[in-house]
């Protein structure tokens, strides 16, 4: 089999790749673009690569055959919990710099078979589906055939109740197949935790702060700040870039009315990474005593569930072939 070109834009600690290599499908990196100086450098760490941070501001494809590029754009403007400045076209909002990937497949000698976005959910809220559907606009525009829909990561093996929008375009008619992707129950929140928490860290992940404490002792109590508190147990919520402050995924019942964060290890599993790649993560970062890492949680956070990119992944190998790309004989 030839190997699959990837391009990753926007391409935060590598989901895709990591998906890519879970699948044993023979693929090529030909380029990352990331801006991002600490998950470049855990990219690196996990890939053994040598990325320099680099925007996908007045970026260019490589002049070759690229077979897949993957961007996931910033979220933040998009989000239901942040300012919802959205991501219009020409805005300066960091969610806008999706248009950038627009303008790099618009350049390109040669255009990319396939591309995948993802995204939180929120584009298609009243105010922000304007920039969503002119994105898919744009890209039929170019040449390309876009079919998207809601995943989430429970129907896909990880007991993360975490919804995001997939939109995936083709340069033709559009083989593609959301109801043909392989999907699997997902296991028990307690198969991806660490053992002995406590024992092997202290107190560092016990939640000792007073209103986030008063919020579980007296449901009346309303909290000055935005973000769920839930009490998990057979599996969590949204992984968020912010843990630490906004524990937004939940938090467990360690007994005797105490309560813990989930640690940095056990969201980077729930994402789809290995230990081993954390661990590779953990000893660039390093954790200061007695201090949980916001740096290895916003990674997780900003990521993408390896595992719905694995069978979105199987999806587009199952479809190739299907259908002819423009000028093709």
């Amino acid at each position: 089999m030839e190997k699959i070109k990837v391009v990753e834009l926007f391409g935060g600690v590598g989901a895709i790749r990591k998906a890519f290599i879970n699948t044993g499908i023979p693929f090529e990196v030909v380029d990352y673009v990331e801006i991002e100086k600490n998950a470049v450098k855990s990219y690196n760490a996990i890939f053994n690569e040598n990325y320099k941070p680099m925007s996908v501001c007045d970026y260019h494809l490589p002049k070759e055959k690229i077979d897949v590029l993957m961007h996931g754009s910033p979220c933040q403007d998009f989000s239901r919990v942040g300012e919802k400045k959205g991501g219009k076209k020409g805005s300066g909002t960091r969610s806008s710099l999706l248009f950038e990937t627009i303008r790099i497949i618009e350049e390109a000698e040669e255009k990319p078979k396939w591309v995948i976005w993802e995204n939180v959910k929120g584009v298609l809220d009243k105010k922000m589906r304007d920039s969503f559907f002119y994105y898919i606009e744009e890209m039929k525009n170019l040449g390309y055939d876009t079919k998207f829909e809601i995943l989430n990561a429970m129907d896909f093996g990880i007991p993360q109740n975490r919804d995001r929008i997939f939109a995936i375009s083709y340069y033709g008619e559009n083989p593609f197949s959301f109801e043909k992707l392989e999907r699997e129950k997902a296991l028990n929140l307690k198969e991806y935790l660490e053992e002995d928490v406590m024992e092997k860290y202290g107190d560092i992940f016990l939640v000792k702060q007073p209103s986030m404490l008063k919020m579980l002792y007296e449901p009346e109590y309303k909290p000055n700040f935005q973000g769920r508190l839930q009490v998990i147990d057979e599996f969590c919520y949204t992984i968020s870039t912010k843990q630490v402050r906004v524990p937004n995924s939940g938090i467990i019942d360690i007994g005797n009315e105490r309560y813990r964060y989930l640690t940095e290890r056990e969201c980077w599993r729930l994402m789809g990474f290995s230990d081993d790649d954390f661990d590779k993560c953990l000893e660039v970062f390093g954790r200061r005593k007695g201090c949980m890492s916001s740096i290895l949680y916003k990674q997780a956070g900003n990521s993408i569930v390896v595992n719905v990119l694995e069978a979105i992944i199987r999806e587009i190998m199952n479809s190739q072939g299907k259908k002819r790309t423009p000028g093709s004989c």
